[in-house]
């Protein structure tokens, strides 16, 4: 007695959203019409491009918060030696 295990293939199924938004897909068009720097961006992972400025953000912010708090640290001692002084 002999068993077959055969396995369907899956691509069987039916892609209903590329159907339904074919039309819609107009992006390609756009992209032949782009500048070449565009392109370039469309063609490597743009993770990589929302991780680059997400990164100079976050460092701005951090430049600008170590600044305040030197000046508020130099803010503090003034008013520290003002008053040892009076």
């Amino acid at each position: 007695m002999r068993l077959n295990f055969t396995q369907e293939p899956y691509n069987t199924d039916v892609d209903t959203l590329t159907k339904s938004y074919s039309d819609q897909w107009g992006a390609m068009e756009q992209m032949e019409e782009a500048s070449a720097f565009v392109q370039m961006m469309a063609s490597n992972d743009l993770i990589f491009v929302v991780l680059g400025v997400s990164l100079i953000i976050w460092f701005i912010l951090l430049f600008f918060m170590v600044r305040v708090d030197r000046k508020v640290s130099k803010l503090e001692e003034e008013i520290n030696s003002k008053e040892e002084n009076s």
